[in-house]
């Protein structure tokens, strides 16, 4: 697959559809690679009439690691004695940095957990970039909404397994915990996932600084309410990560957003719901200039 040089950084990529047609850029969340974004639901957004870029974020995947930045040490982070090694607005000029390089002037803009906090703060910093927001399971960084379950926590602050076998294990139990309760995936897609992932690309401690991004960069929701560009927020009630009042603060903030909760959907992006989310994405884009 290819690289992008953006921001400083190797950013690995791949696209879907026409390059003539307007672009749409997946922006994943935390700790995730931009597999995560299914083949098959890229090529159902492509298939509305889009270019589709999904990429790994910095410190994810197959593009750069920033081990040189150390761990970090989060509960100082938190108690602001100690600084990150980066913020979300370093995810956002990456972000841009891949549309200068694959030549988007502007861009629709979709992100999933994290990723949707990103496309938040593109939203802030870059206005003049996107054409569109859809932020899929995530939150504006109030500590008052979009609270993590205990046992979704769990799955975040476990000791990493040692082994790949126990590794593809761990990653099964976590998706059991976070998945969507409605549209519950067999044994199957997820060891093909958690194996497909763990020998692409596994980096714990790049998942760490990660987290400490998002704890720095504090709470988006007064600067949400000057974002002047179309936006869709997407949720599902039953998700155990981010609560479902993270979404439903966010589409507050955001002005004119419009507001999709799904029952039963978990955190992740179930395939039977994927043309529900795509027909979400496309009345995003079709609001905007």
């Amino acid at each position: 697959m290819p690289r992008a040089q953006a921001n400083g950084l190797e950013l690995e990529y791949d696209t879907f559809g026409d390059p003539a047609r307007p672009p749409v850029v997946l922006v994943m969340g935390l700790g995730a690679q931009m597999i995560t974004w299914e083949e098959g639901f890229c090529e159902l957004v492509a298939s509305r009439g889009f270019f589709v870029v999904r990429f790994d974020n910095r410190d994810a995947g197959l593009s750069t690691w920033l081990d040189e930045l150390g761990e970090p040490a989060i509960p100082d982070i938190v108690a602001g004695t100690a600084e990150p090694p980066y913020r979300l607005s370093d995810f956002a000029d990456d972000t841009v940095g891949l549309f200068d390089a694959l030549g988007f002037a502007k861009a629709h803009v979709v992100g999933a957990s994290m990723g949707g906090m990103i496309v938040q703060q593109l939203a802030i910093d870059h206005p003049g970039r996107l054409l569109s927001v859809t932020s899929i399971m995530s939150t504006t960084g109030d500590p008052s909404v979009g609270q993590i379950s205990p046992a979704a926590l769990a799955t975040l602050t476990g000791a990493p397994a040692t082994t790949r076998e126990a590794a593809i294990e761990q990653s099964i139990a976590n998706y059991r915990v976070t998945g969507s309760p409605g549209y519950p995936a067999t044994e199957e897609f997820l060891r093909h996932k958690a194996t497909r992932g763990y020998d692409r690309a596994r980096h714990p401690v790049g998942m760490q600084r990660q987290a400490a991004a998002v704890a720095a960069s504090g709470d988006r929701t007064e600067r949400l309410r000057a974002v002047a560009v179309p936006a869709v927020v997407v949720h599902g009630d039953a998700d155990p990560m981010i609560d479902v009042s993270g979404g439903k603060a966010t589409a507050a903030a955001i002005p004119d957003a419009e507001l999709v909760v799904f029952p039963g959907m978990g955190h992740d992006l179930p395939e039977p719901l994927w043309p529900d989310i795509v027909d979400a994405i496309v009345r995003a884009t079709a609001r905007s200039a």
